[in-house]
């Protein structure tokens, strides 16, 4: 396909931005909405580089796709700037699982293609956390072994990581330091999916999805059978009840 050279420039300078900066905003976003040609040479340079792009109606992102990009983030590099220093894969997994339960709290755990509340606190972020951990203790050991082998999550570290968390109860405050409890480790979450600008507190510990946020959950992760099947095996529902959920 020939495209003019103005078109292939534009789109380079704009994938140039997208590459530095990450983001581009409204003007950015809506030349990739409104330019089919700008659109797919934008999307051609991402692939080339396993991104995808993600457009809200006020900003545009470029989003790692695989590890094999190279603006994938690393989980040593996650780990030494979001958790203890300390910080094992154990506590990956969990804040990777803690991740999962708070998009899926804005889905109905999941059943839904759009965002069915508009916020939850952090405290009830816990509980279900929580509430999912006690979910998976009732599963045997050999069963649990056997979907970490199909799905590659280590729910028996995951387990076990935020069972030996003290379920501390003081305030807040007190709460959101070097405390080893789950509280804070949800403020480590937290503090991670804020500087990936996928939730935002708007106040009274109230957080919230982003655009952005709802975009990737909406498009990529929804349409993708395995992570439905991830969560079937976390909530507890066949699979055959999962898939009919999305039919």
């Amino acid at each position: 396909m020939h495209y003019e050279e103005e078109k292939i420039l534009k789109a380079f300078k704009l994938y140039t931005l997208l590459a530095r900066e990450g983001k581009g905003e409204k003007e950015a976003a809506r030349s990739y909405l409104s330019d089919d040609v700008l659109r797919g040479l934008l999307d051609t340079f991402a692939h080339e580089v396993d991104c995808v792009i993600i457009a809200t109606s006020e900003q545009l992102y470029l989003v790692p796709e695989a590890k094999l990009s190279p603006f994938h983030m690393t989980n040593e590099s996650i780990k030494r700037k979001y958790l203890r220093s300390q910080a094992t894969n154990q506590d990956l997994y969990l804040l990777y699982f803690a991740s999962l339960i708070f998009f899926g709290s804005f889905y109905d755990s999941y059943q839904s293609k759009e965002a069915t509340r508009d916020f939850i606190k952090r405290d009830e972020w816990v509980r279900l956390v929580d509430e999912r951990i006690l979910h998976l203790t009732s599963h045997d050991e050999e069963t649990l072994k056997a979907s970490q082998e199909e799905f590659s999550y280590n729910w028996l570290k995951i387990i076990d990581k935020w069972m030996d968390m003290d379920d501390i109860k003081e305030s807040a405050k007190r709460q959101s330091g070097n405390t080893i409890s789950r509280l804070s480790f949800i403020d480590s979450c937290k503090k991670f999916l804020e500087d990936q600008e996928l939730l935002k507190e708007i106040g009274n510990f109230e957080l919230v999805l982003t655009e952005k946020a709802k975009t990737i959950v909406e498009r990529y992760f929804m349409e993708a059978d395995y992570n439905k099947d991830i969560f079937a095996f976390m909530y507890a529902l066949k699979k055959e009840d999962a898939h009919a959920n999305h039919q």
